[in-house]
């Protein structure tokens, strides 16, 4: 079984920057999936945010690119997002997953249902 843990929400003004991670244990994490999702409310399904392969395969969502930054520290099986310059519209509760079925990078995020291990969540809030 594979536990996530999500860190480092919180509430920003518009252009500020904020760092998620995403701690994973209790399974090895070779060929792996982990991403980071976004729910907004009123939203009916999570929106792909980053995600990141154990082979180093990554993918940003158009809406981020230039703005975010993800990476995956194998060493500490952590999953990071750098998020600058943020947008009202990038507020949210971030969730992590993971998942270690084959996923095309696309695959890995657009379809957050595909995913099996999720953590709590954490918010970000960005004020205009």
């Amino acid at each position: 079984q594979l536990q996530l843990v999500e860190s480092g929400g919180g509430s920003v003004q518009a252009g500020g920057s904020l760092t998620l991670s995403c701690a994973a244990s209790g399974r090895t994490l070779g060929g792996v999936w982990m991403a980071w999702f976004r729910l907004r409310p009123g939203d009916r399904e999570r929106t792909g945010v980053a995600a990141v392969h154990t082979s180093g395969t990554t993918i940003l969502a158009d809406s981020v690119k230039g703005r975010f930054f993800v990476s995956k520290d194998n060493e500490k099986n952590t999953l990071i997002l750098q998020m600058n310059n943020l947008k009202s519209w990038d507020s949210g509760t971030y969730y992590c997953g993971a998942d270690y079925q084959g996923m095309t990078a696309t695959q890995a995020l657009g379809f957050p249902s595909w995913y099996n291990y999720w953590g709590q969540g954490t918010q970000v809030t960005v004020s205009s």
